[in-house]
């Protein structure tokens, strides 16, 4: 059996906030297929490696199966923050876009579980009712 890439943002959407020279990173799978391969793989460490060239500190993850999501606290990554620092991005806006370029490798047969719903819950989140004429 093998394995593949996959970009992060083919399973999940992310947010991200500040608080000082902290921020955080929430990571919504969109399906709850993917939020099990997210808990498996996606851990605190394989975050902080992600980060280190940034400068973070040790990465806390906290599970929130409820909504699907893991949201990752990433202490002084904004080097201050959005008054002290002198990074482009200070709040850390796109903390989030950046981690769902990540790639996981992953078992083929994983792949294949997650891929057909994570398509189907996609595709259902675009459609769009037709406009109402009044």
């Amino acid at each position: 059996m093998g394995s593949r890439s996959v970009r992060l943002g083919d399973i999940a959407h992310a947010r991200c906030g500040d608080k000082g020279g902290s921020a955080n990173v929430g990571v919504i799978a969109f399906t709850p297929a993917g939020f099990e391969l997210l808990r498996a793989r996606l851990t605190a460490a394989v975050v902080e490696s992600f980060f280190k060239p940034l400068g973070v500190g040790a990465v806390l993850r906290y599970e929130l199966p409820n909504l699907g999501a893991l949201n990752f606290v990433l202490p002084g990554i904004l080097a201050g923050g959005g008054s002290r620092s002198l990074r482009i991005d200070a709040q850390g806006k796109g903390l989030g876009q950046a981690l769902l370029e990540m790639t996981l490798e992953i078992p083929d047969g994983e792949a294949a579980r997650w891929c057909a719903t994570a398509v189907s819950a996609v595709q259902k989140a675009i459609e769009l009712p037709a406009p109402e004429h009044g």
